[in-house]
């Protein structure tokens, strides 16, 4: 059997950030991966015609570029091709009648702009920002620290308890909503381009808890931008598996684990499903969900408690995400947004907010909120000469639809068959035409993405939830992935998790990797 010091399943960012510290470090691991490649959700594709590169899954990554692993990783993986290209101005708003706007960086600029939506909505922005100021060190800190740690609950404690016996005013932001915490901006523009970006957290403006993610993303995208790599999202996994291997370590494709060895409670390696053996000498790394985990890995190794818990793992909304090859960079609404990284269209944040409660209700949303974004803008690498790559996110799409809220589309029985998937596309791009006048005349191919394709490609997103789980506060912090376990630490000695389905969940940021590749590291 062969035999490694730290055996990881998956290859997702996380388990190759965590692959790559303990490589480094002189650690002899190897990850196992079920696809044809390395990367999990970061990954590119000639998906429309010949030369025009989409990243099929995710593509920007502005938390990973706030967070450690780039301050500590940067250099090595840009000598190993990684290379960031960004934006002064990560997001924007349009809306159909016309109106938008921009979120620059700068907050010099971000105030002229709020003003120039409505009097004084610059100055209730900076302020906004300068209360938030003193809790931002410790809020980001958790983002590398295990909840279940006494490190974490010492910040924690920071941050809820005021000088004198009552509790500080973030205390409050956490059980706040989204639509709260922008209420204080009068122009109904600048309330839009904010609120939704809960969305692409798995949250909606309109629930509990979702408040406090609402300035956490515009600090963190008016901190790091909207950073895509160079050639796309792939570029960033394919750099730290380069990383893992120049020192030492394995990466592995095309092999399936099937299950967790554990030898009296500590998991001691895995197999594979060609029963392929592989030893662990220090612990076995998991970049799974917990039902995936627990019910399917360790079986009857775990207790049934465990068991019952992970059975009850919710997933989200599903995804729908329209990529097109483009004839000519897109004729936008405002030309600032040809430098802008993630514009939303929308109908204004209660449009966007019925369109979720549509989506959560199991219905296709009639007039969704998206992004639109066009990486060629910065890349122009990714498209022949002249022409551009476009990228529609829908994220209010039930996973598998019973009903239509426009009542015009037959659904079925839910399967994402060719039929389904082209009409509601084709309502997508009807609304995009609203803002963009060259689509879809400019359009010379497409291809579609979907909740069913989602959940083909990676059984983290159960039934094609792109962030791996739901993120209500029943399911989220200490709860996340399960009460059980409320850290990186499995039950079974020796046995981590990482990846969405622990703290601090989706997204492409590392974080997870890097705190069980530090407690690995610690022990």
């Amino acid at each position: 059997m062969e035999g490694h010091d730290v055996v990881l399943i998956g290859s997702g960012h996380n388990a190759l950030v965590t692959a790559a510290y303990l490589a480094r470090a002189g650690h002899d691991v190897i990850v196992l991966e079920r696809n044809d490649r390395p990367g999990g959700l970061c990954r590119t594709e000639e998906l429309t015609l010949p030369g025009f590169r989409h990243d099929v899954y995710s593509a920007s990554h502005p938390l990973l570029l706030a967070g450690p692993v780039m301050r500590e990783l940067g250099d090595e993986l840009g000598a190993r091709g990684l290379t960031y290209l960004n934006t002064d101005l990560p997001t924007g708003v349009s809306f159909s009648d016309g109106r938008t706007a921009v979120l620059p960086r700068s907050m010099d600029a971000m105030v002229a702009e709020a003003d120039r939506l409505a009097a004084g909505d610059g100055a209730t922005f900076a302020a906004w920002m300068e209360s938030f100021a003193p809790y931002a060190p410790d809020v980001f800190g958790l983002f590398t620290q295990d909840l279940a740690e006494p490190d974490a609950r010492a910040t924690i404690d920071r941050l809820f308890s005021g000088d004198g016996p009552g509790l500080t005013p973030l205390a409050s932001t956490v059980f706040e909503t989204g639509r709260r915490e922008v209420s204080r901006f009068r122009s109904p523009v600048l309330q839009a381009m904010l609120a939704p970006w809960v969305m692409h957290l798995g949250r909606t403006p309109d629930e509990v808890g979702s408040g406090i993610w609402v300035i956490l993303v515009a600090l963190a995208i008016m901190q790091a931008g909207m950073p895509t790599p160079a050639g796309g999202s792939e570029a960033l996994t394919t750099a730290l598996a380069r990383l893992v291997t120049d020192h030492g370590g394995k990466v592995v494709t095309g092999t399936e684990v099937s299950g967790i060895l554990v030898e009296n409670g500590r998991a001691v390696g895995v197999r594979t499903d060609e029963g392929e053996r592989y030893a662990a000498r220090e612990a076995v790394v998991a970049s799974t969900n917990v039902d995936q985990l627990y019910l399917r890995l360790l079986g009857e190794d775990a207790s049934e408690e465990l068991r019952a818990q992970a059975a009850g793992y919710r997933y989200g909304r599903g995804c729908l995400q329209i990529h097109l090859a483009l004839r000519e960079p897109p004729r936008w609404p405002d030309p600032r947004f040809a430098r802008v990284g993630q514009p939303h269209f929308t109908t204004g944040l209660d449009g966007c907010t019925l369109a979720a409660a549509q989506g959560m209700a199991g219905l296709l949303p009639a007039e969704p909120t998206f992004t639109v974004d066009c990486p060629t803008a910065q890349d122009p690498s990714r498209a022949p000469d002249g022409a551009a790559i476009m990228r529609v996110q829908v994220l209010e799409m039930p996973c598998h639809p019973h009903g239509d809220a426009a009542g015009e589309i037959e659904v079925g029985d839910g399967t994402w068959t060719p039929e389904l998937t082209a009409r509601m596309a084709e309502r997508v791009l009807g609304i995009v035409a609203q803002h963009v006048p060259n689509i879809p005349d400019a359009v010379i191919g497409q291809a579609v993405v979907t909740p069913d394709d989602i959940a083909r490609f990676n059984p983290n997103c159960g039934p094609g939830d792109p962030y791996g789980g739901a993120s209500d506060l029943a399911q989220a912090y200490l709860l996340h992935a399960m009460p059980g376990q409320p850290g990186h630490r499995t039950p079974v000695e020796g046995l981590y998790q990482v990846g969405a389905g622990t703290w601090p969940g989706h997204g492409v940021n590392g974080n997870s990797g890097y705190i069980v590749a530090h407690q690995l590291l610690a022990s």
